[in-house]
């Protein structure tokens, strides 16, 4: 596939996750020891103008109009898919039957069917050496990547409590306009899918364990929003726009589609009990993402907003010194920290992305398999089915079947 230790990389979607996929393809080598060198080769987008300028701005060599194209680029070896969730399916079972390795951004797929039938071209390609990883990049903050250590080595003993909750407020304001990810034909869900994806795959990340059922509650405050004014095509089909300041203007108005809030329990398989909220409603939360995990011996708490740091109780402590102490997680010896600066000199959330193109590029290189695989993505979008599911028949508990390992 690659070739003189380079492995060309095509791009379809420049908007906010392609800008972000872009910084960690620009910088990754620089900062890793690499066992590849990422060659951005070609930016893809509807719209070849503003693709154009997108592939300036973020530092890419050429230019496509038809991600089919793309993938039929001999230098392209790799397909990064940064699009609305509704062409994750068709572009990425394209890619990885052109013998082409596939970063999918989350959630894997707008439907469980859709997500299946990636993981099985997943497998038939994996069997010829071709990889694919489901980009979760809140796996690779180096806090909750600690997180996941303490409770693999049984810091905190038995887990018995997980409190997960994602807050936003960006559309809050009913004037917001009906961007993709406020329809369900391109976005899949709401809240649900773009950030309770992200809390159900941190939690079950850091427990080493998958949820088995869920309950849940679903809300959608504003029915009606205003229509966006579409500009050199429609919106989303060549990036992930759809965020605050990616309105642009209106011209009438259309309804909402997706939840804007989701409130869900459920267990994991072994055992503990969990709780999750999922809203872009909270207003003053811009994003916090907050995990509490307890167990027999200890509790760990993250948010995000303060992404340099976790919280750790130890249970086994004498109660007279006992209490939480925060760590900063700025030492060579915690995760991905010894890359970047002295201790103390505080990452961001960019580099979330730069630690994920630096482990796909390993996996690659060693042929092994990645994580998060297409497989853990499905157990993800089998979660997310099962909430929507239960919200719609009256909070019922809804069992989810383990995704193929």
């Amino acid at each position: 596939m690659a070739t003189g230790g380079s492995l060309g990389i095509g791009m379809v979607g420049y908007a906010f996750m392609g800008a972000a996929h872009s910084q960690a393809w620009r910088t990754a080598g620089r900062v890793f020891d690499l066992p590849l060198r990422p060659d951005m080769v070609a930016l893809c987008g509807r719209n070849a103008a503003a693709a154009g300028a997108a592939a300036v701005r973020l530092g890419w060599s050429a230019v496509e109009t038809d991600w089919r194209q793309l993938i039929a680029r001999d230098d392209v070896h790799l397909i990064d898919i940064c699009t609305p969730g509704d062409s994750h399916a068709e572009i990425a079972i394209a890619a990885l039957e052109a013998g082409k390795h596939v970063l999918c951004e989350k959630p894997l797929a707008n439907t469980v069917a859709e997500a299946e039938a990636m993981v099985a071209a997943a497998e038939v390609a994996r069997g010829k050496g071709i990889r694919s990883m489901v980009a979760f990049n809140f796996r690779r903050v180096p806090a909750i990547a600690l997180a996941r250590s303490l409770v693999a080595s049984g810091r905190l003993g038995t887990i018995r409590h997980v409190r997960a909750v994602y807050l936003q407020d960006w559309i809050v304001d009913p004037q917001f306009p009906l961007v993709w990810r406020l329809q369900k034909d391109k976005a899949g869900s709401g809240a649900v899918g773009d950030i309770g994806a992200h809390i159900v795959d941190a939690a079950q990340f850091i427990l080493g364990d998958v949820l088995t059922g869920v309950s849940a509650l679903t809300e959608t405050f504003i029915k009606e929003r205003p229509l966006p004014v579409a500009e050199g095509g429609p919106e989303g089909v060549a990036g992930d726009a759809g965020r605050a300041g990616d309105a642009g203007r209106t011209a009438g108005v259309g309804p909402v589609t997706v939840d804007d809030a989701a409130l869900f329990f459920g267990r994991f398989a072994g055992g503990a009990l969990a709780s999750f909220e999922a809203t872009r409603f909270a207003a003053g939360r811009k994003n916090s993402l907050r995990i509490e995990v307890n167990g027999s011996a200890g509790s760990l708490s993250f948010d995000m907003e303060s992404m340099n740091e976790l919280w750790f109780f130890d249970n086994t402590e004498d109660a007279h010194m006992a209490g939480f102490r925060r760590i900063l997680v700025t030492e060579p010896t915690h995760p991905y920290m010894d890359a970047w600066w002295p201790p103390g000199h505080i990452i961001g959330y960019e580099h979330t992305f730069t630690h994920e193109v630096r482990d796909l590029l390993f996996a690659i290189a060693d042929g092994t398999d990645p994580a998060p695989s297409f497989a853990d993505g499905l157990q993800v979008q089998r979660v997310l089915a099962a909430v929507e599911s239960s919200a719609a028949n009256e909070s019922t508990w809804q069992a989810i079947a383990a995704a193929p390992s």
